[in-house]
């Protein structure tokens, strides 16, 4: 099936394979395999975004079930943020002190979103206290080795959380990821696979339920949830505070500019709770101003 959406607000598909190897980008078509649950068994669909001219998404979707299809354009709409209406935060935030530049110079960023919670979770641990493309490294490894696989199309997809749970944590220490993270991947894919805790739900409440569940495990924290809530449940109220790029940059904000400044957490979150329920992308526009141009947050 497919359906041509036309976004609520100005939207840029991406040009660039994603660095995991799970979205790539061919003759400026994204592709994505994606697998649903939504009838008791697990079916591969392939998923195909593009852009029109016209400035409207078109994406469709494989798979031998059409309901599966469909909820499979549906996770890659909200991961990509195609029926965002961000008008209400451009209008409030174009001229913010901090972040309004950036958001008159790119009105199309979102934060990168992911279609499978569960993956952006193990995605997080992975990514914890160690730079992007080291932790890219071990998410293709985890991919080849565990990965799901569609014979037709050749794309791959992460491994499901039930797989996770069932494998040995020494096995992803053999991909360079830590033993305590290993151990806390597969920890936290048990709680998923067993139901106790729900990542795809649109309830606050059952998904911050889950949030405090995780957070027992040992070397989850507030930044792995955050990141979970941020990119896997489209929760853009919430703040990856622990962040270096953030710490980083509301460091240099609040010494006047000093370049080996850090922030402490709680200032991150206090400088951003003035956002409301938009903190999240406004953390994200506050990021693209500190790579682009770090003088411009003392200016």
């Amino acid at each position: 099936m497919r359906v041509e959406v036309r976004p609520r607000w100005p939207f840029r598909l991406r040009r660039r394979s994603g660095m995991d190897g799970l979205s790539p980008v061919r003759g400026g078509v994204l592709h994505r395999l994606l697998h649903d649950h939504g009838d008791g068994e697990e079916l591969p669909v392939h998923v195909r975004v593009a852009q029109l001219s016209s400035g409207n998404v078109l994406i469709g979707a494989r798979c031998v079930r059409r309901e599966a299809a469909e909820r499979a354009i549906g996770a890659m709409r909200r991961a990509l943020g195609v029926d965002l209406d961000l008008r209400p935060f451009h209008d409030a935030h174009r001229d913010d002190p901090l972040i309004g530049a950036a958001v008159r110079a790119h009105p199309t960023l979102r934060p990168a979103g992911r279609a499978d919670p569960f993956e952006a979770l193990a995605w997080a641990i992975t990514e914890q206290l160690i730079e992007y493309e080291r932790a890219a490294a071990i998410q293709r490894r985890i991919v080849a080795a565990l990965g799901r696989r569609d014979a037709a199309s050749g794309l791959r997809d992460s491994p499901s959380a039930s797989v996770l749970a069932g494998t040995a944590p020494a096995q992803l220490e053999a991909f360079d990821l830590t033993g305590s993270r290993a151990l806390a991947m597969v920890r936290a894919a048990r709680e998923v696979a067993a139901g106790r805790v729900e990542l795809g739900s649109a309830d606050p409440d059952v998904q911050e339920a889950g949030w405090r569940r995780l957070r027992t495990i040992p070397c989850i924290g507030a930044w792995t949830v955050e990141i979970l809530a941020l990119t896997g449940q489209g929760r853009l109220d919430q703040v990856p505070a622990g962040d270096l790029g953030l710490i980083k940059v509301v460091g240099r904000l609040l010494s006047g500019g000093d370049p080996w400044a850090r922030a402490q957490e709680h200032e991150v979150r206090e400088v951003f709770a003035r956002f409301g329920p938009w903190q999240g992308l406004a953390a994200t526009y506050a990021m693209r101003v500190g790579a682009a141009a770090p003088s411009a947050l003392v200016a």
